[in-house]
């Protein structure tokens, strides 16, 4: 039977990752992030980036803000550079990651004719 975490099903794919919450035992927080994957590492690491436009009451005007988060990428999931990603808060993995990549929402490609 595949798990399901807020809506979202596990893949068939399965995996040997304790990090990973549809297969191994790692619980999620109902605190969802989306955003772009800038970077992916080794060690079942990423980047991921989202943008949001902040209002400065000094000049009366929006300044858009870049913000990058450390995630733990799944085996099961395995997300490439430029997919939009949707990502859970968990317990602290390592010193800099505290989310986990829960399902790929965009392939690269839909993202880019997005931003054209």
């Amino acid at each position: 039977m595949a798990k399901e975490i807020f809506g979202i099903k596990a893949l068939s794919k399965e995996c040997a990752d304790k990090n990973c919450p549809f297969h191994g035992e790692m619980g999620v927080k109902k605190e969802l992030v989306s955003g772009v994957v800038v970077k992916k590492d080794l060690g079942n690491s990423a980047t991921i980036e989202w943008s949001k436009s902040i209002y400065v009451p000094k000049y009366e005007r929006y300044q858009k803000k870049r913000f990058r988060m450390r995630v733990h990428n799944p085996e099961c999931v395995g997300a490439q550079v430029g997919q939009e990603v949707v990502v859970a808060r968990t317990r602290p993995i390592s010193k800099t990651k505290n989310h986990v990549i829960l399902n790929v929402v965009k392939k690269e490609q839909e993202v880019k004719n997005k931003k054209k």
